[in-house]
Formats: structure tokens, sequence, C-alpha cells
């Protein structure tokens, strides 16, 4: 796993292998900026990243010149890593947080420009998430919210939809609350 862009290029990363993870490919992370790379100023977004893991999307926010990133994961493996990584390449503006993300989206008080979320594929409350999401009111008025899941969703018929794009088993929905093209 590596850092695809930015400040951070061709860093790798090395997580442990114990950790209870499936880290977005290098191939889809890279797919994924592409198409936010057209509707985003990254050097004026600030970022929440749900369901962390690895913390590699949150590491490619901060490479790209993200304002500023804050990773959520329950797991304490996951978010020692993060801030592990965080430490030996020196950054600065990615705030690390050990949470439940429905318990911390229930009592959140600030917006970000962008939320991504990458649960587990297995999560029965996965397709409750843009709901949750949007009732937090997390996202500012230009906000996106990119949610990946496994093909078996379709998010089409939810208010919010804005596009779909699949890379092999990943899946990729992009919310937004103003719908533009």
């Amino acid at each position: 796993m590596r850092i695809i862009a930015g400040t951070l290029r061709g860093r790798r990363l090395n997580p442990p292998q114990n950790l209870p993870v499936r880290p977005t490919t290098d191939m889809a992370r890279e797919s994924l900026f592409n198409i936010l790379n057209n509707y985003v100023d990254f050097d004026e977004c600030s970022v929440m990243d749900l369901f962390a893991g690895t913390g590699a999307v949150s590491l490619e926010f901060v490479s790209r010149g993200a304002r500023e990133v804050t990773a959520i994961d329950i797991n304490a493996q996951c978010t020692d890593y993060i801030k592990q990584c965080s430490v030996q390449l020196g950054v600065r503006n990615l705030h690390v947080v050990r949470a439940d993300v429905f318990d911390l989206l229930k009592r959140a008080n600030r917006r970000f420009d962008i939320v991504f979320a990458d649960p587990p594929y297995a999560l029965e409350s996965l397709a409750s998430l843009p709901d949750l999401v949007f009732g937090a009111g997390v996202l500012t008025d230009d906000g996106i919210f990119v949610l990946e899941h496994p093909r078996e969703y379709s998010f089409e018929e939810h208010p919010h939809f804005w596009q779909h794009r699949a890379y092999g088993k990943v899946n990729f929905t992009f919310f937004a609350n103003k719908l533009e093209d």
C-alpha cells in the first residue's frame, strides 16, 4: 500500500498483518481521488474518515493538501497504527479518534467538506449510513459524502444520491447536499 499523490507521494504504508481491515486498493483509491479532484479544492477542505482502518485514505487526503483530516475507528490497533504513521510521516493536521462511528455521529458538533466511510462490508447497518451522516448534519452545505460498499448495495433512490462508480469489487457512491452534474 502506498500514498499515490501529493507531498507524501510514494511513501509506503506497512500495516501490521493482524489489523481487522480490508484496505481500499491503491487502484480504487487513485480512482476515487481522480473523481474528487474534479469537484474539490483539497487545500480548503476538512475531511472526516469514518472506519479509517489503516488510515490510507486519511493520509491520501493529507498528502493532497487537505486542511484538516479526522480519522475515526473503534479499533485501538487501527488508531494506534494511524497515529504511528502520522508521527513517522511528520503529519500535523491528522487527528485520530478512537470511537464508535454510530455513537460519534449522534453527538457530532462539527461540519466537514468531505465525509468518507469505508465500513466493514458485512456491517448490518451499512445501508443506514447515508441517512445517519445527513441526519447528523456533519456535512457543509456544499459537502460530499462518499461511501465505499460492496456491489450488493444500490443507493440510487436515496434523496442525496449523486453518482456511483465501480472498480472491480469496490463500489463508491457519492452523495451531496447540493446535487450537480
